[in-house]
Order: C-alpha cells, then structure tokens, then sequence
C-alpha cells in the first residue's frame, strides 16, 4: 500500500513529536493575504527530500503535515497549479498568487487528505518529523533524527 493510500485508509497520529500541541492550529503565507485554521490534530509530520519537494522549498526538502480535508477553513484568494510527483501520482499544490507561499498540496489519489506545509504555521515550535520519505535523493548531509521513520521513497 502506499502511502497515500495509507493516509487515507488509516488516518491515524503517529506519536514522534507531530501532534505535541492541540488543535486548532492557525497559520497563512508571508504577505498576510491567506490565512486558515485547522481544527484537528496532524496525522503525522513528514519530511520529503525529493528532487520536487528539494525544488518547490528552495531547500534540502518540504515538509508536509497531513490532514483531513474538511479540517482546513481558508480565507483569502489561492492559486493552483498540477504536476506529476515521482510516484506518478497527480499533485495540486495550492499557494498565495501575492508572495507565492505554498499554503498545501493535494493529492489526486488522496482528496480526503491534504498536505499542509507546516512552516506556515504561526507557532511551528512543536514540529517534529516522524518520517523522511524519498531518502534516495537526500542531500547527503541531512542527518536521520533518532526515532524517525526513514524511507528510500514514500513507502
């Protein structure tokens, strides 16, 4: 199964460090011009080092904290744009057209779940990662935490 599917199936919490702070989280981009609420807790914190995710941050890689689709109120203008992940699979990432901030990303075959970026969180002083996923395009100087799930590509 992978892991998307796994998202959508399971919709647990892992207990590494992602879901250290309740509910509601609140958060936006740069500018001020989108911000959102989420109302329930993380299912997990993952850090992808894929060639995309590495591209779309502007670093060694994007963090991404899935939650149910319905969770997540948004207010301001959004733009879209599509492209084919690694996996095959359809993203749709979702973003400020005033700073260009990724506000989150969905998956074709996970629309329940969304993939918010956590770094637009307002307070991001709890985040721990629980999975690196696509560790076969990692940087080679991005150490494994102790108690991080690592995985050469998402499953």
């Amino acid at each position: 199964m992978r892991w998307e599917e796994r998202v959508n199936h399971h919709l647990t919490r892992d207990s590494y460090g992602s879901n250290n702070m309740p509910a509601p989280y609140t958060g936006g981009c740069q500018c001020g011009s989108v911000r959102y609420v989420v109302t329930t807790e993380p299912i997990r914190l993952v850090a992808c080092h894929c060639k995309e995710c590495q591209r779309q941050s502007g670093s060694a890689f994007g963090m991404s904290m899935p939650v149910t689709k319905d969770s997540l109120t948004v207010t301001g203008l959004t733009k879209q744009v599509t492209r084919v992940a690694d996996s095959g699979n359809e993203v749709t990432g979702v973003f400020c057209p005033e700073c260009g901030v990724r506000i989150y990303h969905v998956l074709k075959s996970a629309q329940d779940v969304l993939a918010l970026k956590p770094g637009t969180l307002d307070d991001t002083s709890w985040l721990r990662p629980s999975h690196f996923i696509w560790m076969k395009s990692t940087q080679g100087w991005v150490p494994v935490p102790d108690g991080v799930t690592a995985l050469q590509e998402q499953t």
